[in-house]
């Protein structure tokens, strides 16, 4: 029989291994089951209508619901009736079709890139619609919201394409770092120019300001109507996009093993963050958070589904928006705070709040 294997003095100092700390566990959502979240969905859907009813009613006007209700039915010219009508209800519309496209983009991006901080600027979109924006504002003597709509979109389209042709570039194509860089560097290379030529023509600036900052204010049924078509077109490919996304989130290799073409998943994706990012900063202007944040609080509640993440983003978007705006509308009465600074206010706080729980950024 073998005698016990001897230890030295040293091995016998040696502080015993501590036990393995065991993995997290990964955060269940607070809904689960298909009757659950189509619950929680309709009850999501009368808080957005809620808010709708809200956001005609207060303001620096603050009217009773009675009297909204009436500017429909019984319309009789009044000052009240005629902001209603004429000031609030394309104000609210634009809020719900911004708020979807916004939330919608974000999770569209963050999905396809499998990168949790992917929203629409991370491609440059703001960086070229804002660009395009003063430069109509410094060489055609632009002045108007409306007519910012065409060029804004048209240079959120060109940055988004000049994007997609860098990442594109070399073997791989177009990966999700390579389109993260390629967005960066043309975001500060774009904003470098817009910030050169409002050094040079302070008119540009006074105009570029009140733009640039995010509102929902001043925009009439002609603004909506300009940016409906995309809005509409990029919804509903968003939506149809979930059973991909489902796919390409376990990997790009069982997705290809699951007959998904991966490639063209990216350019429908890149097709409708496009027209949802593009029609909504030339509608409402720049927007901070709503496309990052409110991606990251659906997927707490619902879970990892793309098909009910994007279904609830169409909802929590327009909420949160429309929500800020009236936040904005009643803090500072009868004065006002842009929509985009709240948002700015609010959801800076309320992502830092949900960046801090475990397991958030696995996609």
């Amino acid at each position: 029989m073998s005698p016990p294997p001897r230890t030295t003095v040293a091995e016998e100092a040696l502080p015993a291994a501590p036990p393995a700390r065991p993995r997290p566990a990964t955060r269940r959502p607070v809904l689960e089951g298909p009757l659950t979240r189509g619950a929680g969905l309709a009850g999501a859907t009368c808080l957005l209508g809620l808010c709708v009813l809200a956001s005609l009613a207060y303001g620096s006007v603050e009217m009773s619901w009675g009297t909204v209700v009436a500017a429909f039915t019984a319309f009789d010219g009044s000052n009240e009736h005629i902001i209603v009508r004429e000031l609030r209800v394309p104000r609210t519309l634009i809020g719900l079709g911004v708020g979807a496209a916004l939330a919608l983009a974000g999770a569209l991006m963050q999905g396809v890139t499998r990168n949790p901080l992917a929203e629409p600027g991370v491609l440059g979109i703001n960086a070229g619609a804002a660009l395009a924006v003063v430069l109509a504002i410094f060489l055609l003597g632009v002045t108007s919201a409306g007519a910012y709509v065409w060029f804004a979109f048209a240079g959120a389209a060109a940055a988004a394409v000049v994007v997609y042709a860098l990442g594109s570039a070399g073997r791989d194509g177009a990966t999700p770092v390579k389109l993260a860089l390629a967005g960066t560097v043309l975001a500060a290379l774009l904003s470098s120019f817009t910030s050169a030529i409002l050094v040079l023509d302070v008119d540009s600036l006074d105009q570029f300001r009140f733009w640039v900052v995010g509102s929902l204010a001043g925009r009439d049924m002609g603004v909506l109507v300009d940016v409906l078509p995309f809005l509409a077109v990029g919804i509903v490919i968003a939506l149809a996009a979930g059973r991909a996304l489902n796919a390409m989130s376990l990997g790009e290799d069982v997705a290809r093993s699951l007959g998904q073409r991966v490639a063209l998943t990216r350019v429908v994706v890149a097709v409708a963050v496009v027209l949802l990012a593009g029609a909504s900063v030339a509608a409402a202007g720049p927007i901070a958070f709503v496309g990052l944040a409110v991606p990251h609080a659906v997927r707490i509640v619902v879970g990892t589904d793309w098909r009910w993440v994007l279904a609830y983003c169409a909802v929590a978007g327009p909420i949160l928006l429309l929500g800020a705006d009236i936040l904005g509308r009643v803090m500072v009465r009868p004065a006002e705070l842009e929509v985009g600074i709240v948002t700015a206010l609010v959801g800076g706080p309320v992502f830092i709040a949900l960046a801090r729980r475990r397991r958030l950024a696995s996609l």
